[in-house]
């Protein structure tokens, strides 16, 4: 049935563009939509040639399913009938197709109340004399406005002991065409289902329900639904109102109990839905304290710390969904461990303190300075030269390179006395307080009596376990191109470097 009703859509449209080449055709939109209970206007003109062709009638009808149903007809001489079931909500729009003599290249029909049974194929046919037949066909489409609605599973969500999950709200979409999504937004952790159910009348019904485990974390969350249909976007949100046991923890203890200490007092804060109603205080293994006094829901400790207060306390705490209890260990020390900040007293800021504190550092700082910049001036006088060109040798035999010098040679026939006590002086052999020395040596004697000589690189000499001693001349003054150095040498300018 379906394949024929699309050829026959093909056929007519095939038709239609014959009629424009012969130079009469029907004029119509397509497609066209409305939603349920609105008004829509189906769109339908005759254009004529030249010269123009005698209109005898023009019929709307109902294609659906292959099958054609007659909704409204024009005649010049019959004048207009609507056919039920749209006799009550069909009309034509241009005043003069129901005139005496009417007109009718004009015929556009109005739909008012518009139901989903409209949802068809509309074709409007004109008969032409001599022509024949002309017509054209739109597409009606009836669209349906869901309604969304969002409830609470019960008006008081009890949160049980045992933790079971429960479906706390549902969200509904119904009767929608085309369907509605549906999505939740909330900071509960939870779950959701989808459900969609297509009505006898061609709508869908989709319906989402929201499943959490109640409890004191869901109390007072907010869910909100969301529902989007088309390019609709519908929102509807609900306050869970959840009830659960007291949720209950002793406060007042600060493991600072010590013998004598005053104002100690406990309390058993609840937190419930609905209100706690009633506290009862107990200790374990024992009775309360003589020095006890309660006051709703706290303990006061009348008089000082003793031994007796120590012990496990516990609170129970009863609303109308059930009990709970809080516990806590009281321990008594014979000293306090931190002494409470209250009894301390408070020390002024002394700014005088801060202001030696900082000329401290000053100085400190300037001290640092003035002792880095000594040492820096110390390392740049020092001499960076090269020794092993010339080394400067000292009467008493020792250089300023730290090892032996070179030295004349010692004359072999030197005698010392071995009784005399006195200082070792060489003497002569064969003369009186003299020496002889061979001929080679005459010709340094003044050289010894220099206060320093130079020895050259490569020249050695031998020097014997003892060294003579030498009077030397008083010493000639420095010149200027001369440096004096702290173990009494000195160097040439030339080989310092700064």
């Amino acid at each position: 049935m379906a394949m024929c009703e699309s050829f026959w859509i093909i056929g007519l449209l095939l038709a239609t563009s014959a009629q424009e080449v012969m130079g009469q055709s029907v004029q119509m939109d397509s497609i066209k939509s409305g939603f349920v209970g609105s008004t829509v206007e189906l769109r339908c003109q005759f254009m004529n040639s030249r010269p123009p062709v005698k209109i005898s009638q023009v019929t709307w009808q109902k294609f659906l399913n292959g099958t054609k149903q007659n909704v409204a007809i024009a005649n010049p001489a019959l004048g207009v009938s609507v056919l039920p079931p749209f006799k009550d909500r069909v009309s034509f729009k241009n005043p003069a197709v129901r005139q005496r003599t009417p007109s009718l290249e004009d015929t556009t029909i109005v739909f008012n109340n518009l139901r989903l049974s409209d949802e068809a194929a509309y074709i409007c046919e004109y008969t032409t004399f001599p022509a024949g037949n002309r017509e054209n066909m739109v597409n009606l489409t009836v669209f349906a406005r869901p309604l969304t609605r969002m409830t609470l599973t019960t008006p008081t969500i009890i949160a049980r002991s045992q933790k079971r999950k429960m479906t706390v709200a549902t969200c509904v979409s119904a009767n929608g065409k085309p369907p509605s999504v549906i999505k939740w937004e909330t900071k509960l952790k939870g779950e959701f289902n989808l459900q969609e159910t297509r009505n006898p009348n061609g709508t869908v019904t989709v319906r989402s329900s929201y499943i959490v485990t109640p409890g004191r974390e869901t109390h007072r969350q907010k869910l909100t639904c969301i529902v989007t249909y088309r390019n609709e976007r519908i929102t509807d949100s609900v306050i869970l109102n959840v009830q659960y046991e007291p949720f209950v923890q002793i406060e007042g203890f600060d493991g600072n109990w010590y013998l004598n200490r005053q104002d100690v007092q406990l309390t058993c804060n609840a937190d419930a839905n609905p209100a706690v109603t009633i506290y009862q205080w107990k200790l374990l293994n024992g009775s309360l304290p003589n020095n006890v006094e309660i006051k709703n829901n706290t303990l006061f400790f009348k008089g000082p710390v003793t031994y007796d207060l120590a012990g496990t306390y516990v609170c129970d705490a009863t609303n109308s969904i059930g009990t709970r209890s809080g516990r806590v260990e009281v321990n008594v020390t014979d000293y306090p461990n931190n002494p409470p900040s209250r009894e301390m007293p408070q020390e002024q800021p002394n700014n005088g303190v801060y202001i030696g504190v900082a000329v401290g550092g000053v100085a400190l700082l300037a001290a640092l300075g003035t002792l880095l910049f000594v040492l820096l001036r110390r390392r740049q006088r020092t001499f960076k030269g090269d020794y092993s060109t010339k080394k400067h040798v000292f009467g008493n035999g020792y250089s300023k390179a730290g090892g032996l010098p070179a030295h004349p040679p010692i004359p072999k026939n030197l005698q010392y006395p071995d009784d005399s006590d006195d200082e070792k002086k060489p003497a002569q052999i064969g003369g009186s307080g003299g020496y002889e020395a061979d001929g080679d040596f005459e010709g340094e004697s003044e050289d010894l009596k220099r206060p320093y000589f130079t020895v050259d690189e490569g020249e050695s000499r031998e020097f014997d376990d003892r060294t003579l001693a030498y009077q030397y001349d008083p010493e000639p003054e420095i010149a200027d191109d001369m440096v004096s150095q702290t173990d009494g040498s000195v160097i040439s300018k030339k080989e310092w470097y700064v």
